[in-house]
């Protein structure tokens, strides 16, 4: 079934993310395909719903961001991982804005 298919591929960036200290977890809903939820336990806010699909013009499989943008194929799960901690880290404290904490 396609669908065991997207599932396997987001238990291994699951897996990936879950060693680079990521809270991630599948997401099985009855209206819609499968999705991974992804945290950052250090900032909670931090957080992003990542699909699984194949690209339209393609029959090879993405990861792709909640927003609908193609993020990184299936068989390298450390990119799509390492693009993952990237964007869900918090910002430096000499990065905010003056008069942040």
């Amino acid at each position: 079934m396609v669908s065991d298919r997207r599932v396997g591929y987001l238990r291994a960036l699951e897996r990936e993310l879950g060693a680079r200290g990521l809270v991630a977890r599948v997401v099985r809903t009855r209206s819609g395909p499968a999705f991974l939820r992804v945290v950052n336990p250090a900032a909670a806010s931090l957080a992003e719903d990542v699909t699984c699909a194949p690209a339209p013009e393609t029959r090879d499989h993405y990861f792709w961001w909640s927003w609908g943008e193609r993020m990184h194929r299936v068989d390298d799960v450390g990119g799509a991982a390492g693009k993952l901690a990237h964007v869900l880290q918090p910002l430096d404290r000499e990065m905010r804005p003056a008069g942040r904490p």
